[in-house]
């Protein structure tokens, strides 16, 4: 690494970029240049490699601050230095070249153990994998189950994430000479990072695996049946054991994590365990009084009585007809919004003119 290489451009970032988006920029880029994806293509290796590198400073803030400082400071980051000083001698920041350099190598000595599993031997647990599932009002108000579909890329079973045929040949990687891993730099400031080729294995094999083409991972969608409990809000979360991704060389699988996301309805509304209804009534019932069937979470009718005069946005409760969670239940309240006719009959306009007279009315 050099001062004057510019990683934010390689990351097609603004150098104020925070650390959501350096990540953003770094998946979306590395899925398009991977080697997978570009065999053969070795301007896409190299940018492959660029892009790792600019990463693996960024990504950290306390070397993505000592770049920033090298930048400004010249190549090398030793402009301001005293006469006669060596460039492994402090810097004008404070840091040594030795202090930065070791920074940066450990870094991608940390990604190479990441990436470079090496065909290893022993089982390993899956990963858990987290979804979130769309669930209709009534089943998160009674609880029920509800179907769900989930993505899911994992270890291809066939070849254990190799991504060799089952009886192919390996052979050690012409790119990295074997040691899974590349050096890049210049001079005494080259580090090791995991080599694009081979994925830090170290080997490569001329006969790929049929199931995942060679990728070691495959894609696949797994339905699975979901219990929605009773109260369910949206943010709640349901742990399923054992159904997330397979566990590779023989291990156990991971867990199936759903966060569940309550779709409103149209005619209950929720605010904690209380659900919230309006029902309209016409000017008679309002005036003269009324009994009305209103619908309640349960699926049944609650008989409710409209005393006369009753007026536009009055709410009146039913006790014990909301949600029941954790061993409580709410309320619902239903507020009455008058309902005006746009057409009167010629007989229905005399009455109410009749009775509009009879109040003293001006029209």
């Amino acid at each position: 690494m050099t001062p004057d290489k510019n990683y934010y451009a390689l990351l097609g970032i603004d150098e104020k970029a925070d650390q959501e988006a350096i990540k953003k920029a770094y998946r979306r880029l590395a899925k398009k240049y991977h080697p997978d994806a570009n065999p053969n293509n070795p301007r896409a290796a190299e940018r492959f490699k660029d892009i790792g590198e600019a990463n693996a400073v960024l990504s950290d803030p306390a070397k993505r601050k000592k770049y920033d400082q090298m930048r400004k400071q010249g190549p090398f980051g030793f402009r301001g230095a005293r006469p006669g000083s060596r460039p492994d001698q402090q810097t004008s920041s404070g840091f040594s070249f030795e202090d930065i350099a070791g920074d940066i190598f450990s870094s991608f000595l940390d990604l190479r153990r990441k990436a470079r599993p090496r065909r290893p031997s022993g089982p390993a647990r899956g990963s858990n994998v987290e979804h979130t599932a769309e669930v209709p009002f009534m089943v998160a108000a009674r609880g029920g189950r509800i179907t769900v579909s989930v993505p899911i890329r994992e270890e291809c079973a066939t070849c254990a994430g190799s991504g060799g045929a089952p009886d192919a040949a390996w052979k050690a990687c012409s790119e990295c000479r074997g040691s899974g891993n590349v050096s890049f730099g210049q001079g005494g400031f080259a580090v090791k990072r995991p080599c694009p080729a081979c994925m830090g294995r170290g080997e490569a094999t001329d006969q790929p695996c049929g199931a995942c083409d060679g990728g070691g991972k495959v894609d696949q969608t797994r339905t699975t049946e979901v219990s929605v409990p009773a109260g369910a809000a949206s943010g709640a979360k349901v742990r399923l054991t054992g159904k997330g991704q397979r566990g590779r060389r023989g291990g156990a699988p991971g867990d199936l994590i759903i966060t569940l996301k309550v779709l409103s309805d149209n005619f209950f509304r929720r605010e904690g365990n209380d659900v919230h209804v309006t029902v309209p009534i016409n000017l008679a019932q309002a005036a003269l009084g009324s009994r009305i069937r209103v619908r309640t979470i349960s699926g049944g009718r609650v008989v409710l009585r409209i005393p006369p005069g009753t007026q536009p946005g009055t709410r009146f409760r039913i006790r014990g007809q909301g949600i029941e969670r954790e061993g409580s239940r709410g309320d619902q309240f239903v507020e009455v919004k008058l309902e005006v006719p746009d057409k009167l009959s010629e007989e229905q306009e005399r009455q109410i003119r009749e009775f509009a007279d009879s109040t003293g009315m001006k029209w």
